[in-house]
């Protein structure tokens, strides 16, 4: 499979590349500052330096062309609200928008554990930008023709890999960023999991029959 990771610096997809690598898919992490290249060569995938905060659709369409899959795992990383919505959303919805017009079918969205209308973030706290940009950006995903899968992971954590994880769990649902990429990787593989919201965090059942549950 040739996979295009979209924030491909991230913890997560730093981790994720390796896994995609050694199973032999050819991966292409997208990353903004030239400077990480070799952290994402090390990792086992090809760097594609693009600012997708700034990329247009049209950018973005040549960027994704030619791929199995693509996997969203940008993010503005806080901050401002206003580069919040310019990455989680904005850039998020037209990634989306170009896989389709380039005829890439797969799509995996890395969003969060509550990204549901009734998330009970207030708009006075300085979280509720992301969470607004993350629940536009997934209901944008949910009514394109991709096929797609949003992963709604718990608060991630720098723990180990454990291979196993708990849907729908109670609480925060703490949940290692290894775990995380893992779940990505096990997603790719499974079309059980498409058209699906998984809300995961750490457990006890191993990942691959979590995801077929």
């Amino acid at each position: 499979m040739k996979v295009l990771v979209l924030g491909g610096h991230g913890k997560v997809a730093l981790l994720l590349a390796p896994l995609l690598a050694a199973r032999g898919d050819d991966v292409t992490s997208v990353i903004r500052n030239p400077e990480h290249t070799g952290d994402v060569t090390a990792a086992g995938a090809t760097p594609l330096v693009l600012d997708v905060e700034s990329a247009d659709e049209a950018a973005l369409r040549d960027a994704v062309a030619g791929y199995d899959a693509v996997v969203w795992s940008a993010g503005a990383g806080g901050g401002s609200a206003e580069r919040t919505y310019a990455v989680d959303r904005d850039a998020a919805i037209r990634t989306m928008d170009a896989a389709a017009a380039a005829g890439v079918r797969r799509f995996v969205m890395v969003s969060w554990i509550g990204s549901t209308p009734d998330h009970g973030i207030s708009p006075d706290d300085s979280f509720f930008a992301y969470a607004d940009a993350k629940l536009a950006a997934d209901d944008h995903l949910r009514a394109t023709a991709l096929d797609w899968t949003i992963l709604g992971p718990g608060t991630l954590t720098l723990g180990e890999p454990t291979g196993e994880i708990t849907l729908d769990p109670e609480g925060k649902g703490e949940v290692s960023r290894a775990d995380v990429a893992a779940v990505i990787a096990a997603s790719l593989e499974d079309d059980r999991t498409v058209g699906r919201f998984i809300r995961f965090g750490g457990g006890d059942t191993p990942i691959a029959e979590a995801l077929a549950a």
